[in-house]
C-alpha cells in the first residue's frame, strides 16, 4: 500500500490553485487555435494531449503553415514548433497578459496568425481577456511537476477504460477552457440542450454521451477527483455501487465522484479507475438504454496479434 500510494501523489487543492488557475490561462491561448478546425462531436477535437512534459495541441495547420504547440509544464516553458521552424516562450514569471504578447510575438515569427479571439472562457472572476489580465503570476516548479503526475497517471488508466469502448470516442485530452481530463463516449441519440446554457456548452450536448474525467477542483468543491456523469442524466443513479470503495453520487453536483484520496487508497489506482468507468457505463446501459455490445475485450495488442480472429469474437459475444 505505502509503494502504490507513493506513485500517486497528494493533491492539496489550496497548495495548486494558483498553479493550476495560471496554466487554466495560458494553455487558453494556443487552444483558441483548435476551434478553426472542423467540429467534432461533444468538442473532441479540442483536447491537448497528456505528453512525457506536458501538454499539447494536436497537430494544426493554417494555410502555409503546419505546427503544434506545448506546454512543456516540467520545463516552465511553451514550444511552437511548425514547418519554419520553433521558438520557446518561458513561463517563469510575469502576467498572462506577458506571456500573450510574447506567444503572439513568436507565434508571428513562424507565419502563425494570433487567436482569433482574446477572451478567457469558464474562468469565474477573473478577468475577461488575456490582454486584461494584469495579476503578476510566478512559476512554481514543484506545483507543475505534482499537475503533470496526476494528469498522467489518470490519463492511463482513462485510455485503458476507453480502449475497448467499440462506437465513437474522442482522443482522453485537457479540455483547455474547464481545464478537466476528459473520457467520453458518445451514442447517436439526438438531445435537447438546456436552452439557458452558453451556445458552446449546447452544442456539447447535442448527442448523448458518457463522460468519465479528473479535475483539481475549484473553490466552490476544493478536492481533486475523478468524476462521471451520463448525458442526458437518467433516473435511478441513487444508491447504486460505483465499482470503487469510496465513490458516491453527489445528485447536487449531478455528478458520480471519486475523491483523489480514496483513489489513493486505492489497491491499484489504474485498475479502480477503470472499474469506476466501467461501473457508470454499466449504469448508462441499465438506466439509459445504451448499448451493452459496444464493449469489446480489454486486452493488449501483443494478444490481439496472436489471437485468432474467431476466438476474438467469440469472447466479444
Amino acid at each position: 500500500m505505502s509503494e502504490c500510494r507513493n506513485a500517486w501523489p497528494p493533491l492539496v487543492y489550496e497548495d495548486l490553485a494558483p498553479m493550476v488557475g495560471y496554466v487554466n490561462r495560458v494553455v487558453q491561448v494556443a487552444g483558441k487555435y483548435t476551434l478553426d478546425e472542423p467540429f467534432e462531436v461533444g468538442w473532441g477535437n479540442i483536447v491537448l494531449d497528456v505528453t512525457p512534459r506536458g501538454l499539447r495541441t494536436p497537430t494544426l495547420r493554417q494555410r502555409g503553415v503546419t505546427f503544434s504547440v506545448h506546454y512543456r509544464l516540467l520545463d516552465g516553458d511553451v514550444v511552437i514548433e511548425s514547418d519554419a521552424g520553433s521558438r520557446a516562450v518561458h513561463l517563469s514569471k510575469g502576467s498572462v497578459a506577458t506571456f500573450y504578447r510574447a506567444f503572439c510575438d513568436a507565434a508571428a515569427e513562424l507565419g502563425i496568425h494570433r487567436p482569433r479571439t482574446l477572451l478567457i472562457c469558464e474562468i469565474p472572476d477573473g478577468a475577461p481577456t488575456f490582454e486584461d489580465d494584469h495579476v503578476e503570476r510566478s512559476w512554481d516548479p514543484g506545483a507543475a511537476l505534482l499537475m503533470w503526475e496526476a494528469l498522467n497517471l489518470t490519463a492511463d488508466g482513462l485510455e485503458t477504460w476507453q480502449a475497448s469502448f467499440l462506437g465513437h470516442r474522442p482522443r482522453v485530452g485537457v479540455m483547455w477552457g474547464g481545464f478537466d481530463l476528459s473520457a467520453t463516449r458518445h451514442r447517436v441519440q439526438p438531445t435537447e440542450p438546456p436552452p439557458d446554457r452558453p451556445t458552446f456548452m449546447q452544442n456539447a450536448q447535442l448527442e448523448g454521451y458518457v463522460a468519465v474525467g479528473f479535475s483539481f477542483g475549484a473553490a466552490t468543491a476544493p478536492s481533486a477527483g475523478v468524476y462521471a456523469y451520463i448525458w442526458p442524466q437518467p433516473d435511478g443513479l441513487e444508491g447504486r455501487s460505483w465499482g470503487v470503495d469510496g465513490a458516491f453520487w453527489n445528485a447536487d453536483a449531478g455528478l458520480v465522484l471519486l475523491p483523489w484520496d480514496k483513489l489513493r487508497e486505492s489497491t491499484d489506482p489504474h485498475q479502480a479507475i477503470v472499474a469506476f468507468g466501467d461501473a457508470v457505463y454499466d449504469a448508462a446501459v441499465e438506466l439509459a438504454g445504451w448499448p451493452s455490445d459496444l464493449i469489446a475485450p480489454r486486452v493488449d495488442g501483443w494478444y490481439m496479434s496472436r489471437t485468432a480472429p474467431e476466438v476474438v469474437r467469440a469472447q466479444h459475444h
